[in-house]
């Protein structure tokens, strides 16, 4: 009797652990599954709405700018206003007012850069003197009478010595160097001042 009864308790001891190790199993598969579906989900989410710049980074502040760009007979510069990001620092802010005036007008103005044209660098010293660098194709490309050479460096003076406080003068370089000249008609080895006698009649400065 003894070790029927044994037998008996015995074998309900290794049920219960098979029963518990079945449970413990099932609990494992489910949570898998789970798990699987969760991250099932968060994949198709993201698929099918992908993020944007701006949930991903905080979306940057605007400001008004005033660019300067030709009329159709280049003998004068009008002004246009475009919102660009707003930066903190001199040069990063000059950066953005080239980059807008090298975009091209949005209100069908005459374009005073070249297509392709690409800006290296700004530097800006104690002077408030901004030494801007292009890459060579702003002389290889520019359609070079002396009113279109005019019209490139007055529209970017201009454009940098209105929209950015810590500028006063603007060196224009190719590539890191000083040039002569964009095409041989206006001397480009010293530092240009805005022109204000360049401005359409009767347009504003900004």
């Amino acid at each position: 009797m003894g070790t029927k009864k044994q037998k008996r308790t015995t074998d309900i001891k290794v049920k219960k652990k098979k029963k518990s190790i079945r449970k413990s199993l099932l609990y494992f598969i489910v949570a898998v599954v789970v798990v699987f579906l969760i991250l099932l989900f968060v994949s198709l989410f993201e698929y099918v709405f992908p993020p944007t710049k701006d949930t991903v980074t905080k979306k940057k502040e605007k400001q008004q700018v005033t660019l300067y760009f030709s009329d159709a007979n280049e003998r004068f510069l009008i002004p246009e206003k475009r919102y660009i990001p707003k930066e903190n620092n001199p040069e990063q802010q000059a950066k953005e007012v080239v980059k807008a005036l090298l975009d091209g007008s949005k209100t069908k103005l005459i374009n005073t850069f070249p297509e392709k044209v690409k800006l290296e660098s700004i530097k800006i010293d104690e002077g408030q003197t901004a030494y801007v660098s292009f890459d060579h194709n702003l002389v290889q490309l520019h359609p070079g009478s002396s009113a279109s050479e005019m019209a490139t460096i007055y529209s970017l003076t201009n454009s940098l010595i209105q929209n950015v406080s810590g500028i006063k003068k603007v060196k224009l370089l190719i590539a890191g160097k000083e040039i002569e000249s964009i095409k041989g008609h206006i001397d480009t080895r010293q530092p240009f001042t805005m022109n204000k006698e360049l401005l359409a009649p009767g347009s504003k400065e900004g």
